[in-house]
């Protein structure tokens, strides 16, 4: 992704962080079919591999699987809050209106061949464990288990599972670092005040520039 200097994010515990509190990644992929894009829920195992390993799984009629079972390259995309920025935020503003709208951000690209799996036993554990982390915190989670065994076979032989080592990681978080201690604090103070609970998260993020 197109990213610039100011706006780059190496920091690995930082960048898996925000892909741990993404809830819905995008799988893009090019092969045969063309350019195909999935939208899914996915699991980062951190320490497998130098950049970490994501796993997840697609419904069987996705014929997307097919081709990243060809192999190549497939990108996963975690998006984060973003926010319109005023030009009524900077307090320069007053003194220099040369200045244009913009937009703030957060994004996680990650990259890396795709392996695809049939296996039974390797599905349910994919599955388990994302329905463990989304059921976390409930009086009664629900449980894979608690499904009839001949009905949660059925659901696995309709759906194959991924997995994405990283090779390659990227990070954005475009947060108006390219403007004056002044004019970040205006426009940390303007997201903030906003109703919209996106422009507010980005405020909070804002906090640590």
């Amino acid at each position: 992704m197109y990213n610039s200097k100011a706006h780059q994010e190496h920091d690995l515990c930082r960048l898996h962080l925000h892909m741990q509190q993404t809830r819905l990644a995008m799988l893009v992929s090019h092969g045969e079919q063309g350019l195909l894009a999935s939208h899914l829920p996915v699991l980062l195992a951190p320490d497998e591999g130098e950049f970490g390993t994501v796993y997840g799984h697609l419904a069987r009629a996705n014929r997307q699987w097919q081709d990243l079972a060809q192999g190549g390259e497939a990108l996963l995309v975690f998006p984060g809050a973003d926010a319109y920025v005023s030009p009524g935020y900077y307090p320069s503003k007053h003194d220099n209106p040369r200045t244009v709208p913009t937009w703030n951000y957060t994004a996680v690209h990650a990259h890396g061949p795709v392996e695809v799996i049939h296996d039974a036993t390797a599905l349910l554990a994919i599955v388990s464990r994302l329905t463990d982390r989304h059921e976390r915190g409930r009086d009664t989670p629900w449980k894979t288990t608690d499904a009839p065994a001949d009905y949660l076979d059925g659901m696995l032989r309709a759906i194959v599972g991924i997995r994405l080592p990283i090779t390659r990681l990227q990070g954005a978080r475009k947060l108006s670092q390219n403007r004056s201690a002044e004019d970040i604090a205006g426009v940390r103070a303007g997201l903030a005040a906003s109703t919209d609970y996106l422009d507010n998260q980005l405020a909070a993020q804002m906090r640590d520039l």
